[in-house]
């Protein structure tokens, strides 16, 4: 007799491995054993047991849904810009009138921990009911010591406070901050000297990103920030080629990166570095959309490749505030034009790797027992709907933590 916890029965499999679409398997089961997965396959195979069995009546299974690049805290908001956008204003008048990003840095300085995690939470909450099991974090709109460890302090809390698993990522290097202007040099010092070495020392960053860009950080100063990364132990992600081609995807790729994200500008040579070097493409149609750009990712590359491919929410209060990875699924599909099943291994097993976590994102047995049960005719309905698609149920852990 089988020493498992609970086993998942009638119900069809999005196993997002092996040959078939999706890794489908119909009229499937799976059988956990405490926060594993501890069978997958065929009803009609199913051992005998004495765990409780769960009738999921013809739900489908997928993986609990991972998403791999947030900015989940901050300070305020910037729906009064995005209103001013709308009636004419340029991104150059609102920052001179105190607007843009240095808005969001200024709310996020005055915010205490507490207040940054209640103001966290709705959006987190809104993920989780989405099917989010796995998030990341970053920091970057502190951009002082003190504001980014805040920042990923209030990350941490989140993790503890809610059922769900918070992965921390440090972006000191995300814009200069006002009081450093004119002096670069000094900020990136700042970074590497002491914002790196304080968040590593509290065991705050599970990676360290930099905005790499011509209106952020130049290669040269990316490249050592990632050194200093390294050197603490920490492996590195990077915002490459949002706005111009800097080379970002193939400094990433350099770099052993965990993943390279946005990728609008990407050229080919860089993207086949990224696939050489198991880089994960993370692309945002969120910001993508909001922002009204016209430069698609270079799809076809990724794919001649065989780079890995995956889709994240992007959440931040400027040029993505979305709280729905499935309207990213559907983005993805219509703005990039992949195929619904690349949709979904970008949210799975794609987004899993781009946090460097192999346990997770997979059907399979020995991986964590992180579900989600959906009333849809097949796993291409979750791409379909612009949105409003939630889970029946959400297991993480083996443990159930959302049901409609």
């Amino acid at each position: 007799m089988r020493d498992w916890s609970a086993v998942y029965v009638n119900a069809h499999l999005a196993t997002m491995e092996g040959a078939a679409p999706y890794g489908a398997l119909r009229d499937g089961a799976v059988a956990l054993a405490g926060d594993r997965i501890a069978w997958v396959g065929a009803r009609t195979e199913l051992p005998r047991h004495g765990a409780p069995e769960h009738d999921c009546r013809g739900a489908w299974i997928t993986p609990g849904l991972v998403d791999c690049h947030t900015h989940l805290i901050f300070g305020g908001d910037r729906a009064a810009e995005f209103e001013l956008r709308l009636k004419g204003a340029s991104y150059e008048e609102i920052a001179r009138a105190g607007g843009g990003i240095r808005s969001t840095v200024a709310r996020t300085r005055g915010a205490t921990e507490q207040e940054l995690v209640a103001a966290a939470l709705p959006r987190l909450d809104a993920l989780i009911a989405d099917g989010v099991t796995t998030i990341e974090i970053k920091s970057g709109y502190g951009l002082d010591t003190e504001s980014e460890l805040r920042m990923l302090r209030a990350a941490r809390a989140l993790g503890r406070l809610r059922p769900v698993t918070v992965r921390t990522t440090f972006l000191g290097a995300h814009a200069l901050p006002p009081e450093y202007e004119g002096r670069q040099a000094d900020y990136v010092a700042l970074v590497i000297d002491a914002m790196l070495p304080a968040a590593a020392r509290e065991g705050l960053a599970d990676a360290v990103d930099v905005f790499a860009e011509k209106i952020a950080f130049t290669p040269d100063e990316t490249r050592r920030i990632f050194a200093a990364a390294k050197a603490l132990g920490l492996p590195v992600k990077l915002h490459a080629d949002q706005l111009s081609d800097q080379g970002g995807a193939a400094l990433a790729a350099a770099a052993g990166a965990l993943s390279a994200d946005h990728l609008e500008f990407s050229n080919d040579d860089g993207i086949a570095a990224m696939a050489a070097a198991g880089t994960v493409a993370v692309l945002l149609p969120g910001a993508f959309l909001v922002l009204r750009e016209t430069r698609q990712p270079p799809i076809a590359a990724l794919r001649r490749t065989g780079c890995r491919v995956a889709l994240a929410s992007d959440c931040n209060p400027g040029s993505s505030p979305a709280l729905s990875l499935t309207l990213m699924m559907h983005l993805g599909c219509t703005l990039f034009r992949l195929t619904p099943e690349e949709a979904l291994a970008g949210v799975t097993r794609n987004a899993a790797a781009a946090l460097g976590l192999a346990d997770r994102g997979r059907l399979a047995p020995g991986l964590r027992a992180d579900l989600a049960l959906w009333d849809i005719a097949g796993p291409e309905a979750l791409s379909y709907w612009l949105g409003g698609v939630r889970p029946r149920q959400v297991v993480r852990g083996g443990i159930e933590v959302a049901r409609a």
